[in-house]
């Protein structure tokens, strides 16, 4: 690990990859509930943890880098699940590129059980991961001006839900009307970074 000072009171730890960070953020996130890390926020990204408002960040950087990366925890958030019509307009093209019938892209995107890596692009989006690395996609050639709100994508090694409107790039598999951000709700986004997620076809798929 990589810590590196952010103003006065800030860390950016890098590591290596994707799952580290997951690691990192977890083992984080524990340390603050137990009352052992003193900090106002702990932000997740693809290989990085942003740790702000700390009181002693210097103590904190030499600690980390003194420290193996923490093992992934056990998965003990909640699970949330999404309902999905498998409706996308680039399902058929993500299924060739796996080499699959489109029925059975569907299958393996249905049965597998996804994490919330960590958040961005537009407040309520998380980006996904849990596919295995072969069935990684590229981002369109040409992004499209307007991707509707529950629009479920990927790109890359991510599945996201589009949580409103937006131009996008990613591959669209499939629509669901479940609502990612509602400022009126607690808490206001459906996912957080470590929320479990399954994609459950619709009844008439």
């Amino acid at each position: 690990m990589t810590a590196l000072p952010v103003g006065d009171d800030a860390l950016l730890v890098e590591v290596a990859s994707g799952v580290q960070a997951q690691a990192l953020h977890a083992e984080l996130l524990r340390r603050r509930a137990e009352g052992s890390l003193s900090v106002r926020e702990i932000v997740p990204a693809a290989r990085t943890v942003l740790l702000d408002g700390l009181a002693d960040p210097a103590r904190l950087a030499s600690e980390l880098a003194a420290a193996d990366v923490p093992a992934a925890p056990p998965h003990a958030r909640e699970l949330v699940e999404l309902r999905v019509r498998y409706d996308g307009p680039d399902l058929a093209e993500v299924a060739a590129h796996w080499g699959v019938s489109v029925g059975e892209a569907v299958r393996i995107h249905a049965g597998t059980e996804f994490t919330v890596a960590f958040c961005g692009f537009a407040p309520g989006f998380g980006y996904l991961t849990g596919l295995p690395a072969r069935y990684g996609v590229p981002r369109r050639a040409t992004p499209r001006t307007a991707v509707p709100a529950g629009a479920v994508a990927l790109a890359g090694p991510y599945t996201g839900v589009y949580p409103r409107s937006s131009p996008g790039g990613w591959q669209l598999i499939g629509t669901t009307e479940a609502v990612l951000w509602d400022h009126t709700r607690v808490p206001t986004a459906l996912l957080s970074p470590g929320t479990r997620v399954r994609f459950v076809p619709a009844a008439d798929e």
